[in-house]
C-alpha cells in the first residue's frame, strides 16, 4: 500500500489526470454495458419465459389439434355413412365396392390411411383391398380389442401401419354400430407422423426453437433427427433427468424448466398432448437469443475503444500545449517572451557547471536601452514596450542557439553566451549592430538632430575560476557603465 502511494505520489499531475480519465472513461463503457446487457438480458428473458415460449407451445399445440380435428371429423362421417353400414350388414359381398369408397376417401382428404374392420368376418379392409384377417394372437391387432373394450365412439392410436411399411401412423378409430345399435366393426383414417414432424421441423427452422415429442415413458417420439426416435430416453440425458421426474410424476400442466446443457442455458416447456398422450416439448437457446445482444455490447464496446483513445489522446495533447504553456510563462518575461530572472540563475549554475567540470567558458553580456527613459517620455510607454519586444526579437536572431537571453529587470537584458570574451565581443557588437540598423524604420525613432534615438550599450565580462554571479554581473556592470560614460550605443569589457 506504501508502495503504491509512493507511486502515485511521485506521478505528475499531468500523468495522474491521464490515469484518472482513462479509469473514468473505461469504468464507464464497462459499467453503461454491464447495465445495458444486465437489463437486456432480464428483457429477454422476461420475453421468453412469460410470451415466448408459452405462444410457441400453445400455438403449436393448437396447431396439432386442428391437424387432428379434421380427421376425427371425417372419421365420423364414415362411421354415419349409411353406405358403409349396408354394406357391412349385407354380408360384405363386394370387396371392390369397398376398395373404391375407402380410395375416394383417402384421395379426397389426402389421409395416409383410411380402412375398415369387421366386427363379423374379422377382415381388415384396407384402400386397396384386404390387408389381413385380425387375431387376438397378432399384437398388431391388439388395438382393435382394446378400443372394442373402451367402449368409446372414437379413440387415437399411435401405431405403426403394415400396408405402409410399418411406418409410424396416427389413427383415428371410430365405432360402426348399425341401425340398431349392434357393433358392426371399426372404420377410421391414418395420419403419417411425418406431416406432424415436418411442422415441427417448419416451426424449429422459423424459430430457432427444438421442438419434439416425448411419451409418458420419457422416450422420444418425434424429433428432426431421425437418430434418436425412439432410441433417446430424456431420463438418461444428465441435464434433463431432473425434468423428466417431475413430468412423469402425474403433472399434466404446461410447466417451464431450466437446465445447462453443455455451456448453454436451456429453456423448456412442455404441455400434454391428451390425444396422442405424449409430450409436446419446446425448447430455447436463451444464450442464442443473447448473440445480437452481445454483439452489439462488443460494437459498443471497440466504438468505445476508440473514443476513449480519441479522447484521451486529446487530453494528453491538451495537457501537453498548456504544461509547455504554463512552464514557459514560469520561466519566461511576460512582455518580451525572454527568459526571466529566476531561470538566469538556473542556466548561472549549469554554465558554472560546466565550466568547472570541462573547463567550458562562459560570459556575460548586460545590454540597456539608451535614453530609455526619454523614450517613453517622449513617445509613450506602449512605443517603449515595443522597442523593448524588438530588442528581444533581434536578440534571439542575432545570437547562437547555445546563447540564452535574460530579461534582467527595466530596460536592462543579460545574455549567457558560449565562449570567452572575445567571442562575447563579437556577440555583443553583432547584436548592437543589427538593432541599431532595426530601429531605422521604427515610427518615432530619430532626434531632431538626425541621430537615431533607440540604440543599446553593452558590457561584457568573461566568467573566471572563482567567479560568483554577483561578483560576475559586477564586472559586467562595470563595463556597461563605461560604454554608457563614453558616449553610449557601444560594447565594453
Amino acid at each position: 500500500m506504501k508502495k503504491l502511494k509512493h507511486l502515485i505520489s511521485s506521478l505528475s499531475i499531468k500523468n495522474r489526470m491521464i490515469i484518472s480519465l482513462t479509469i473514468i472513461l473505461a469504468a464507464s463503457f464497462i459499467t453503461t454495458n454491464y447495465l445495458y446487457y444486465s437489463s437486456s438480458h432480464k428483457s429477454v428473458r422476461e420475453n421468453l419465459i412469460n410470451s415466448v415460449l408459452p405462444l410457441t407451445r400453445d400455438n403449436l399445440y393448437s396447431e396439432i389439434q386442428t391437424n387432428i380435428i379434421r380427421p376425427i371429423f371425417i372419421s365420423s362421417l364414415m362411421a354415419n355413412d349409411t353406405f358403409l353400414k349396408d354394406w357391412a350388414l349385407d354380408g360384405e359381398r363386394n370387396i371392390d365396392v369397398i376398395k373404391k369408397y375407402l380410395d375416394a376417401i383417402k384421395k379426397k382428404y389426402n389421409f395416409f390411411s383410411v380402412f375398415f374392420v369387421s366386427e363379423k368376418s374379422g377382415k381388415y379392409y384396407h384402400y386397396r383391398g384386404i390387408l389381413k384377417t385380425i387375431s387376438t394372437a397378432d399384437p398388431h391387432d391388439v388395438w382393435y380389442y382394446d378400443f372394442k373394450k373402451l367402449n368409446r365412439e372414437y379413440d387415437l392410436d399411435v401405431d405403426t401401419d403394415e400396408a405402409a411399411g410399418n411406418k409410424l401412423t396416427v389413427f383415428i378409430n371410430h365405432r360402426l354400430n348399425g341401425y340398431n345399435g349392434e357393433f358392426l366393426g371399426v372404420t377410421g383414417v391414418g395420419l403419417n407422423m411425418a406431416s406432424i414432424k415436418e411442422m415441427l421441423i417448419k416451426h424449429n427452422s422459423l424459430y430457432g426453437n427444438n421442438i419434439y415429442l416425448v411419451d409418458k415413458e420419457c422416450v422420444v417420439q418425434v424429433h428432426s433427427d431421425e437418430k434418436i426416435i425412439g432410441r433417446t430416453n430424456i431420463k438418461d440425458l444428465p441435464e434433463m433427468k431432473h425434468i423428466s421426474e417431475k413430468i412423469i410424476s402425474g403433472n399434466l400442466e404446461p410447466e417451464i424448466y431450466e437446465f445447462e446443457r453443455g455451456e448453454r442455458h436451456i429453456l423448456l416447456t412442455t404441455r400434454f398432448i391428451p390425444e396422442f398422450d405424449w409430450y409436446l416439448f419446446v425448447e430455447i437457446d436463451e444464450d442464442s437469443r443473447m448473440s445480437s445482444i452481445l454483439s452489439s455490447i462488443k460494437t459498443n464496446l471497440v466504438i468505445g475503444l476508440i473514443l476513449s483513445c480519441i479522447i484521451i489522446a486529446i487530453s494528453i495533447a491538451t495537457a501537453n500545449y498548456f504544461q509547455k504553456r504554463i512552464s514557459l510563462i514560469a520561466v519566461t518575461d511576460e512582455l518580451t517572451g525572454a527568459y526571466n530572472r529566476k531561470e538566469f540563475e538556473i542556466q548561472f549554475k549549469k554554465a558554472v557547471y560546466s565550466f568547472n567540470r570541462n573547463g567550458t567558458p562562459f560570459s556575460v553580456i548586460i545590454i540597456d536601452l539608451d535614453r530609455f527613459k526619454e523614450i517613453n517620455d517622449t513617445l509613450g510607454h506602449l512605443t517603449g514596450d515595443e522597442i523593448l519586444k524588438s530588442l528581444a526579437g533581434t536578440s534571439k536572431k542575432t545570437l547562437r542557439l547555445t546563447d540564452s537571453l535574460f530579461r534582467w529587470g527595466g530596460d536592462e537584458f543579460i545574455v549567457i553566451t558560449q565562449g570567452d570574451i572575445d567571442n562575447a565581443l563579437s556577440a555583443a557588437e553583432r547584436l548592437r549592430k543589427h538593432f541599431h540598423e532595426s530601429m531605422s524604420g521604427f515610427p518615432g525613432e530619430k532626434k531632431p538632430d538626425g541621430n537615431t534615438m533607440a540604440t543599446i550599450s553593452c558590457g561584457v565580462a568573461e566568467f573566471t575560476s572563482g567567479d560568483s554571479m554577483d561578483s560576475l554581473i559586477s564586472r559586467a556592470d562595470s563595463a556597461l557603465y563605461r560604454a554608457k560614460t563614453k558616449g553610449r550605443n557601444r560594447v565594453e569589457s
